[in-house]
């Protein structure tokens, strides 16, 4: 995996400290440091961590000092809550328990008939019994768990939020007794029709790169990690990696036009870099440009794809969330997504200002009809992105965004994150 060099990184790590309000310090000196000890991160950038721990230990900005607050809220609650397993569901379409399984998220019991058959789709709203069915559930509450405890032990050094984290993911991917299958086999299942579809994949392709972001945390000297715990994740994610890259299922979720191919081409990206394959992570981040950028987004910044949706606001967010963690992954391979501009004139930075009416005031300023009660602060983590690039429209719209209801952590966890796998609230 491509490092850029200590002394290539006293630009870099200004702008960091810059975008994420950490006052400026010795740019080479700071640079050098942060170097030193950055975690291996991949989405993240792990020497803007570094540089942002080092000023969180000695002189936070407000606005760190109240985002650690609510990152340690977060981790503090984990601290007592799971540890889950796929093993914990009561039902399963599989011979075999240690298979991922899921329901569907659109798709709902026919009121015609006795037995609910055949279901019908209804885009954008809920099942009834999806959040409670399977696996969906515990494995979101998992892969928050792992974000939180891992991010906090890394700015805190309490050694709880550590191994608290290790107990989560031993429990989820490791122990014999309670482990998930590596494949996505059994995800959204619609009932009476099929047993597993490839848009259950979006379940892991969303959540599994803060996962990986969090085992390299570890990986920097987290008490009780230990080089069998990484070798066996390493396993672990080759043989995920092997059925999502070779399976009907994962090629065909690799051929979507839309989120889901998005999101398929970050999750594959980041885990190739996570386990050694710089090469194939090289490809796919490459063929973003392309195969992505230049389709989904306009020239005006418009995502035709997701607007068109049921839930435009939160499939124009989510999109774009996918392109943004992927253009932080491709740094590790030298390609700038941010700065690709396609032969329309569309760039990630115009898919983001699209947001930014509708981001400052409001619903009725967002030009789409829409199921789900509208939330501004959906948009305020890809504000955040290309405004600490230096997009003034964006720079001008962030203090105008409110904040999600777990507070704004970009002065500690620079990157587009926000928790987007929830069931919506809907009008």
């Amino acid at each position: 995996m491509h490092r850029t060099s200590a002394f290539g990184l006293a630009a870099v790590v200004t702008l960091a400290l810059t975008a994420a309000g950490i006052a400026a310090q010795p740019a080479t000196a700071t640079a050098t440091a942060a170097a030193a000890a950055a975690p291996k991160t991949i989405v993240l950038d792990g020497a803007q961590l570094a540089a942002i721990k080092a000023q969180v230990s000695s002189a936070p900005t407000p606005a760190q000092s109240a985002a650690l607050a609510a990152l340690t809220h977060a981790a503090d609650q984990a601290l007592t809550a799971g540890p889950w397993s796929v093993m914990d569901k009561k039902s399963t379409v599989s011979k075999d328990k240690h298979d991922y399984y899921s329901l569907a998220t659109y798709f709902w019991p026919n009121p015609s008939t006795p037995d609910g058959c055949p279901y019908i789709h209804k885009d954008g709203r809920w099942g009834p019994t999806v959040a409670g069915t399977g696996d969906l559930t515990p494995w979101a509450n998992t892969w928050r768990a792992i974000n939180d405890l891992t991010l906090a032990w890394y700015y805190t050094g309490n050694a709880a939020y550590a191994q608290r984290a290790e107990l989560v993911i031993r429990t989820w991917f490791l122990d014999p007794a309670t482990k998930m299958n590596p494949n996505m086999k059994y995800g959204q299942v619609v009932p009476c029709t099929t047993t597993g579809r490839k848009e259950g994949i979006i379940e892991t392709s969303q959540a599994l790169t803060q996962v990986i972001d969090g085992l390299a945390l570890l990986d920097s000297g987290a008490p009780g990690w230990t080089t069998a715990d990484h070798s066996a994740m390493v396993t672990w994610l080759t043989q995920f990696q092997n059925w999502n890259r070779t399976s009907s299922i994962g090629k065909a979720e690799s051929k979507a036009t839309n989120n889901h191919g998005t999101f398929k081409d970050l999750q594959d990206s980041v885990v190739a870099l996570y386990i050694g394959d710089t090469a194939t992570a090289k490809t796919l981040i490459s063929s973003v440009r392309t195969n992505r950028i230049a389709k989904q987004i306009g020239a005006d910044g418009k995502q035709a794809m997701e607007v068109s949706r049921s839930r435009p606001w939160h499939y124009a967010n989510f999109n774009l969330q996918a392109l943004c963690r992927l253009a932080g992954a491709a740094r590790n391979v030298n390609v700038n997504l941010w700065g690709y501009k396609a032969p329309n004139g569309a760039t990630i930075a115009k898919a983001a200002d699209f947001l930014i009416p509708a981001a400052t005031k409001g619903a009725g300023s967002w030009p789409y009809q829409d199921l789900d009660v509208f939330d501004a602060s959906l948009a305020l983590d890809k504000l955040h992105a290309v405004a600490a690039l230096g997009d003034t429209k964006a720079q001008a719209a962030l203090p105008k965004v409110p904040a999600p209801a777990g507070g704004d952590l970009w002065p500690l966890v620079p990157t587009c994150w926000e928790d987007l796998s929830q069931p919506p609230v809907q009008k």
